[in-house]
């Protein structure tokens, strides 16, 4: 079965361009397998670049489920997601689906910094005091503040011998 990438799966649900949407329909026609990845990352363009509102969210992962032409990976636990997003879409999709993903591979608890996520079932609040610098409002993920190479430890003198031994390979002529 052939698979679909995000920006496909895009043009099928936004239908904002006449020629890609056409060109994307008579690929599905004979059937196409999407991914988590290329899910998630769909629903993603869709609530930042479209600025779609969760529950329109999920209403497209639900017409994603039920399409006739296109097979999601794991429906059954994209399902099981959508019923959490819907439940919570503070949330948002890709949350749902990822500790749905953990569930099913047996690694749970799913440790999470994201304190509406480490209420459902399966996920646990990892405690923490961030130390450096504030994401804003909007970004919820509670990722670390970049390092410059300015702020980086230095490098141990054998730490950097070690990368500057070359490397002897032989010296093939080209023929």
């Amino acid at each position: 079965m052939r698979a679909l990438d995000t920006n496909v799966l895009v043009r099928l649900a936004t239908r904002d361009d006449a020629k890609q949407v056409a060109a994307a329909e008579a690929f599905v026609s004979a059937g196409a397998w999407v991914s988590h990845l290329v899910l998630v990352e769909a629903m993603w363009v869709l609530a930042v670049v479209y600025e779609r509102e969760p529950g329109e969210i999920a209403t497209a992962v639900e017409m994603l489920l039920e399409h006739q032409r296109l097979t999601l990976q794991d429906p059954e636990i994209v399902a099981v997601a959508l019923e959490h997003f819907r439940a919570r879409p503070s949330l948002g999709f890709s949350d749902c689906l990822i500790l749905e993903v953990a569930r099913k591979a047996g690694h749970l608890p799913l440790g999470t910094f994201d304190r509406t996520l480490s209420k459902l079932d399966g996920a646990q609040r990892l405690i923490g005091r961030r130390t450096a610098g504030r994401t804003s409002p909007a970004r919820r993920c509670a990722y670390p503040a970049p390092v410059s190479r300015m702020d980086a430890p230095e490098p141990s003198l054998e730490a950097s011998l070690r990368r500057s031994k070359p490397v002897e390979r032989p010296i093939t002529p080209i023929r």
